[in-house]
């Protein structure tokens, strides 16, 4: 009777050990966009920095504007992470938020990607809008969650578009530190809850 233990099957598909992952792809296309630019990128020398074939990059991205997508999300995602900017005082929460803004965009290769296109300003207004609101929204509660974090947002987004997408000169000029001191207030009061009057009470019940 042979008690050997028959073989595992060959199983299809990528090796095992250490398959390239996202991550390994992500890193290696942003390499080359800050190098090239998102233009004179392509799918294929991603492929080849990233040591994978280019079906692989299609299969997980879909197209070169889904992978510049990934990459200016995982450099924002490593810069914003909303969640550990959450954690903590409650009373420090904006001087984090401003902190978060101002340490990702004065980030040179970050202004580099931001400086790509519409394939970048449509990345930013989903991370903004998907990430960064919905999160907030979320994190705050109650029945003005969504009317306080579009508030907040507002402010943030006015310091990016002022400062680094279109600068204004006296905005530009502040140093991130003075950024923050301006804006602490007008983020406080945007993250301090409502407080319902008789009026909005009795508007409310008419609605």
């Amino acid at each position: 009777m042979n008690n050997t233990a028959p073989s595992p099957a060959r199983t299809r598909g990528r090796p095992r050990g250490n398959p390239p992952t996202r991550e390994s792809i992500v890193v290696a296309a942003r390499a080359l966009f800050l190098e090239r630019g998102y233009r004179r990128t392509t799918l294929r020398a991603v492929a080849g920095a990233a040591g994978v074939d280019a079906a692989l990059i299609a299969y997980h991205f879909g197209s070169k504007k889904g992978l510049f997508a990934d990459v200016m999300q995982f450099q924002c995602a490593n810069a914003l992470a909303v969640d550990d900017v959450l954690v903590g005082d409650p009373a420090t929460l904006p001087d984090r938020l401003i902190d978060a803004v101002t340490d990702l965009w004065e980030d040179a290769d970050f202004r580099q990607l931001t400086a790509q296109g519409d394939e970048a300003a449509d990345v930013i207004r989903e991370y903004l809008e998907q990430e960064l609101l919905a999160r907030l929204v979320e994190f705050l509660g109650g029945r003005d969650a969504t009317a306080r974090a579009t508030a907040v947002v507002t402010i943030l987004g006015g310091l990016i578009y002022t400062r680094y997408l279109n600068p204004l000169p006296t905005p530009a000029a502040l140093t991130p530190a003075e950024a923050r001191h301006i804006l602490t207030p007008a983020l406080r009061a945007a993250l301090t809850p409502r407080t319902r009057t008789a009026a909005t009470t009795r508007a409310a019940h008419r609605g």
